[in-house]
């Protein structure tokens, strides 16, 4: 699994996890990737995650280099198997 560095806290975490799975304290937790607070997050030092349901969902918020991680929930187990290289390069 792929990390990434969760914001300025000297952290990584996996890009891509279950709901619950990271712990996400101090983060900015969105439903959808906002353009305007990713940055404003990401020049503060604070990390960012993102919730996503669906494929392109996952897609689009990884593809924000602000993002930490991406967070899909319980029922979507079969997210966490994309093959990102595939989804985004195809």
């Amino acid at each position: 699994m792929r990390e990434r560095w969760f914001g300025a806290t000297g952290r990584r975490v996996p890009e891509l996890a279950l709901e619950g799975g990271v712990d996400v304290e101090g983060a900015l937790v969105l439903d959808v990737p906002d353009p305007d607070r990713l940055r404003r997050a990401f020049d503060d030092g604070t990390p960012v995650v993102v919730r996503a349901s669906t494929a392109d969902g996952v897609k689009a918020a990884l593809a924000r280099p602000e993002v930490s991680c991406v967070l899909v929930p319980a029922d979507r187990r079969d997210l966490l198997e994309l093959d990102l290289t595939e989804l985004t390069y195809g």
